[in-house]
């Protein structure tokens, strides 16, 4: 249940945890959305909540949510306005040559009937950028935090091959699909004026204790 994993609550917002597989929007496939747990999210409000923006499916951790629609417009200009501090932690299939970077590689969309669709970096594409850094090693990978400044979709994930030239460990589109996916969000933060920020980290999910990688010290 998405009530047990909420990391904040006010009456603007909530902050879940999401598990990875749980898809934002409804799948084709039929399967369990973040929709089918509006109702249990409500917590006494007549007005289900909103997803404000999307995590991919198998990816991880912190997702706001609005309460009422005024939340819901001023959230989204905040993404939008790229005032929104989001972090993520990905394991990538090796260790990178540098400590740090920033990549800035506009992404394009493109389909075809044999592989179905993908981004890809091209300069056709909308502006994209991503903050790196290293913040552990463990058995020939690498635990890295990125920090992105767009929301493009699959942005980390091809930024990851793109800029490190290693994919995130279990990506089943740009690496091997070996494993689970392991990109989790780890901590958002939404400033709202003179009103106390919306904040929340979300703990470290299991796959990445499995693999060896730990908050760092």
């Amino acid at each position: 249940m998405l009530a047990d994993r909420v990391l904040f609550i006010d009456g603007e917002a909530i902050v879940v945890d999401k598990p990875a597989g749980l898809p934002v929007d409804r799948p084709r496939d039929g399967a369990l959305s973040l929709a089918n747990h509006f109702e249990s999210l409500a917590f006494g409000f007549q007005r289900w909540p909103q997803a404000v923006h999307r995590l991919d499916r198998d990816t991880s951790g912190c997702l706001l949510l609005s309460r009422n629609p005024k939340a819901h417009r001023r959230f989204q200009r905040a993404f939008e306005e790229r005032v929104v501090e989001k972090v993520y932690w990905a394991v990538v299939e090796g260790v990178p040559q540098d400590e740090e970077g920033m990549v800035d590689a506009p992404l394009h969309k493109v389909s075809s009937t044999q592989a179905g669709w993908r981004m890809v970096v091209d300069t056709r594409g909308k502006a994209a950028r991503t903050g790196w850094r290293v913040i552990g090693v463990h058995a020939g990978r690498a635990l890295i935090e990125m920090r992105p400044e767009t929301g493009r979709t699959h942005q980390l994930r091809v930024h990851a091959m793109h800029a490190l030239g290693l994919p995130i460990a279990g990506d089943p589109v740009y690496g091997s699909g070996s494993g689970p996916m392991l990109l989790h969000a780890r901590s958002l933060r939404v400033d709202r004026g003179d009103k106390p920020p919306v904040e929340a980290v979300a703990p470290i999910p299991p796959t990445f204790l499995a693999a060896g990688f730990d908050a760092p010290a």
